[in-house]
């Protein structure tokens, strides 16, 4: 059969249904690095701005049998600004549907985010629905991660199926099957190292190292972000705000690591709160209560940590001043771990699987035992496109593989929503109706 592949990116897509023996007709990216790398890869031209196709040439786009798209996700990522079909990007959808409706393929595969289907109270995903039926289509959805079949991967992504003719043939169920208890984490780990972590870098890791041990056996790591910020301040939270009070009424209060803030002017002030401290309203109860409890871990725990929170204190970045340990009572070494410098904090958890390849370089997975990032073959097959080429800028790379789609689950996808029309060709040599013209095929011994 016959697909395109829309916001192809490397080609996720394109790898799982061409395992299946199905040929690519079309392919559409925007960004021309990875169009001319598709070409390298795939040997077919991949075209730019499916916008400007749609609008302008939309004939160019040949008739097909499946398409498949897995539309820019930014719009409606909890990661992001959640604007939806407000982004432009967000609109994109719409360019999938005018070409459903002008080459009626028999078959879509779409991939996003899960959280489109919850998006603005739930209205995206009811529109989005209800353009797919108005089409024709029967429609069905699920959330899966590479995790739940053995590719240890965290990365949830929602899968939405059509058909013209049904979806009887078709069950999720039967993909189901396919999922893998066990994750080999270690057979993910190849000879080809990643770049190694900068020394500042480690340089924090081992000052948080010294913070883990300074702390008791008997008493417990906080599971709840450590932001270190707090330690000795007492800038008012509870049923008002920083922002909200005078130079003069702050002055009475400590600042970051206890810092007097008396004295300092209003920007001075500001440079010395969180940088969640400096809202102009008031802390939701979720923030006030990680405050709350880093305050009193401190007040707790001074005397065991407080040599080593004066080097906390010294680091570059409040990012780098804040921890997640996420490994519960496990061994206190944090090199024992896989780690991610993320904006929320140095990131710690267990060795059971990688966190999702994001197109944010600057939170990609560390192997703590190793002190290096993944390396760019690991986080192939961590998308399951091994023997791909990818960008040679490292950064420009795992860009890519976050944005990607993972081709094994696409695969076990795409192999259940056809094959009804695999069983039609073994048994009479012919295939669907493509646009209302039955097309004759070699029968399948």
């Amino acid at each position: 059969m016959k697909f395109i592949d829309l916001f192809a990116g490397l080609g996720g897509f394109h790898k799982a249904l061409s395992k299946l023996g199905h040929e690519c007709v079309f392919a559409s990216e925007l960004d021309i690095t990875l169009r001319q790398l598709y070409e390298k890869n795939w040997g077919i031209e991949a075209k730019g701005d499916i916008k400007r196709i749609v609008e302008k040439e939309i004939n160019i786009i040949p008739e097909h049998d499946i398409l498949c798209a897995g539309f820019p996700c930014q719009p409606f990522s909890k990661a992001g600004k959640q604007l939806g079909r407000e982004d432009d990007r967000g609109t994109l959808f719409d360019e999938i549907t005018k070409i459903l409706e002008f080459r009626t393929p028999k078959y879509f595969i779409l991939e996003n985010v899960p959280f489109i289907a919850k998006h603005d109270n739930e209205a995206t995903w009811e529109y989005m629905q209800a353009e797919l039926s108005r089409l024709g289509y029967k429609v069905d959805h699920k959330i899966y991660s590479p995790q739940d079949f053995g590719i240890p991967q965290h990365r949830k992504r929602i899968f939405i199926v059509g058909s013209l003719t049904g979806l009887e043939h078709f069950s999720f169920e039967n993909i189901d099957k396919h999922k893998i208890d066990n994750v080999d984490i270690e057979s993910y780990i190849s000879s080809d190292k990643g770049k190694k972590l900068a020394e500042p870098n480690i340089e924090c890791l081992d000052i948080w190292q010294e913070f883990i041990q300074s702390i008791p056996s008997h008493i417990q790591i906080p599971g709840f972000p450590i932001w270190s910020m707090e330690f000795g301040a007492t800038y008012p939270f509870e049923d008002t705000f920083p922002e909200k009070l005078s130079v003069k009424e702050l002055s009475k209060y400590k600042g970051n690591f206890g810092i007097p803030l008396e004295g300092m002017s209003r920007k001075e002030i500001r440079e010395n709160l969180p940088s969640y401290a400096r809202v102009t309203k008031k802390f939701p109860e979720w923030k006030k209560n990680y405050i709350r409890k880093n305050r009193e871990f401190y007040l707790n725990n001074k005397k065991y940590i407080e040599t080593v929170v004066k080097k906390i204190a010294k680091l570059p970045s409040q990012s780098w001043q804040k921890l997640e340990w996420n490994v519960g009572d496990s061994e206190r070494n944090i090199y024992n771990y896989l780690l991610q410098f993320r904006a929320s904090g140095i990131r710690v958890k267990k060795a059971n699987f990688f966190p999702s390849l994001v197109c944010t370089n600057t939170q990609k997975p560390i192997i703590g035992w190793e002190k290096r990032y993944i390396s760019q073959s690991e986080g192939l097959k961590l998308q399951s496109l091994e023997g791909l080429k990818l960008p040679e800028n490292d950064n420009a790379a795992f860009r890519a593989l976050g944005n990607a789609v993972n081709a094994h689950i696409v695969e076990l996808i795409a192999k259940e929503l056809i094959k009804e029309d695999d069983t039609k060709k073994r048994i009479n040599g012919y295939s669907h109706k493509l646009n209302g013209i039955e097309k004759k095929v070699v029968a399948k011994v």
